[in-house]
């Protein structure tokens, strides 16, 4: 018992030391390489202090090997930009000057709900009020909304705002939402004609088309 204590704490304090070293940064901040070091480190951790036939020098010296590459890794792509884009990649822009850059939400998977989810957690109800959106290498989501949406306090201005209602979705990928459209109060017609005064000839060549809280329409059209 005492054995398997002392090995406990002796490989918490290392790893605790460790991740020090490594830096202050949160999970969500981690960049993709750091965090399977981290992952690692603790599988490593946890093999001899389950083990005790193991000997603790051989669970030490991997935890020490990994933290050097990540020392050296993080070194290594402060030099040279190349090296770090092969590394952590690079941010990639969803939303360009208020436009949705379908190609890149295809490349990387993420889907219209996922992107609205995001948006709200950062206090944004409405697509249109975003004029770039990029995500970081390390999965977080930046955004820079419109000159005219940047936040001020209402407190300084002494203005009492309205709530807003939360945007309705009504087309995503050529398709219908035919039970937002009735809550929205609208038809498929009504949809239609809102379309073609975007330019856009029907429902299936539409990416995205949603009703904003401020009951305006906004539609963007499918890319090749």
């Amino acid at each position: 018992m005492l054995i398997s204590f002392t090995r406990a704490f002796i490989l918490y304090f290392i790893v605790v030391v460790v991740m020090r070293v490594m830096g202050k940064r949160q999970i969500a901040q981690m960049q993709p390489f750091e965090l399977v070091i981290m992952i690692m480190i603790a599988d490593l951790a946890t093999t001899p202090m389950e083990n005790a036939a193991i000997p603790l020098f051989n669970g030490i010296v991997p935890i020490i090997t990994l933290l050097s590459v990540q020392i050296i890794t993080s070194y290594m792509s402060l030099k040279s930009e190349r090296l770090r884009e092969l590394i952590c990649g690079k941010p990639s822009i969803l939303i360009y000057k208020g436009k949705l850059v379908q190609h890149e939400l295809k490349r990387l998977r993420i889907n219209m709900n996922d992107l609205l989810e995001q948006l709200r957690g950062k206090d944004y109800l409405n697509l249109h009020d975003i004029e770039y959106a990029i995500l970081e290498t390390n999965g977080d989501l930046s955004l820079i909304p419109r000159a005219e949406k940047q936040k001020v306090l209402r407190e300084d201005l002494k203005i009492l705002p309205q709530q807003e209602e939360l945007p309705i979705t009504l087309i995503v990928d050529g398709q219908l939402m035919k039970k937002n459209l009735m809550k929205a109060g609208h038809n498929e017609k009504w949809v239609i004609n809102q379309l073609k005064k975007e330019s856009i000839d029907s429902i299936k060549d539409t990416f995205f088309a949603f009703i904003s809280s401020d009951e305006k329409f906004y539609a963007q059209k499918k890319t090749s």
